[in-house]
């Protein structure tokens, strides 16, 4: 709701103070730097991702080594599914043995097979897609705005939303989501290098991430795009984090 003579970027409840946290570079891996990054996760041994553009989007599963918790990517991918027809592919994420595929204008999602990636049936939704995760009970999936829709894991359907705020102020331009061991979702603001802590049920920033020193490190030949993909290394605090064309996976912790 907004508060009432200030504007639409304000809500009523301007919940606590966000924390100020930076990147730490814990290592860095090779990325495909033709991948136009969507959706990134971190699933049975391997990172899933899926990418977008019109016609030219897919979706790939590559091992991922987690043994005494370092991360060592395979230099190859399992499979890789292209997207069929014109579909613009955006966020992904895995539930029990399915992985489900938002598109970005096409109002509908795909449910896919996870060990082959196959497409199995599509779920029609309104409004665009762009970033989506799983909590234990939900899907949280975004579209740009400062809302955050909650949806039936099995059906899709919509059974909550909630608007994010940081102090009071709306943040808008939410894009790719992932869903933590804590609880907490994380989230791409688009066109900025900021990364949102945000607690689902209210709806607040919890801590706001500055992951400008990840763009400063890329090689200065990258044609680099935004910063989009945020993976967590299952039973650690670290992190994957990429963006679009970027030639480097960053590990890294989430530090004061």
């Amino acid at each position: 709701m907004s508060l009432s003579g200030c504007g639409e970027d304000v809500v009523v409840d301007p919940g606590p103070p966000a924390r100020e946290l930076g990147v730490e570079i814990v290592a860095t891996h090779p990325h495909d730097p033709e991948a136009f990054t969507q959706g990134f996760e971190i699933d049975g041994g391997e990172l899933v991702e899926g990418t977008g553009r019109v016609g030219r989007s897919w979706v790939a599963a590559r091992p991922v080594d987690l043994d005494g918790g370092q991360v060592t990517l395979a230099e190859y991918e399992r499979v890789r599914v292209p997207v069929e027809g014109d579909l613009f592919g955006e966020g992904i994420t895995v539930v029990g043995d399915e992985l489900w595929q938002l598109t970005w204008k096409d109002e509908v999602a795909l449910v896919r097979d996870r060990d082959t990636l196959a497409e199995i049936r599509r779920v029609g939704y309104d409004g665009q897609g762009w970033g989506l995760c799983a909590l234990p009970d939900r899907l949280v999936m975004s579209d740009g705005s400062a809302e955050l829709t909650f949806r039936d894991p099995v059906g899709f359907d919509e059974i909550g939303r909630v608007t994010v705020d940081r102090e009071g102020r709306k943040v808008p331009n939410l894009n790719e989501l992932e869903c933590a061991e804590d609880g907490s979702v994380y989230a791409n603001v688009w066109q900025t290098d900021e990364i949102v802590r945000i607690d689902p049920e209210t709806g607040h920033v919890e801590a706001h991430i500055d992951a400008s020193p990840l763009r400063e490190a890329l090689p200065d030949d990258a044609g680099v795009d935004v910063l989009n993909g945020i993976a967590q290394v299952p039973g650690t605090d670290r992190f994957l984090v990429t963006g679009k064309y970027w030639p480097t996976v960053f590990e890294v912790r989430f530090v004061p």
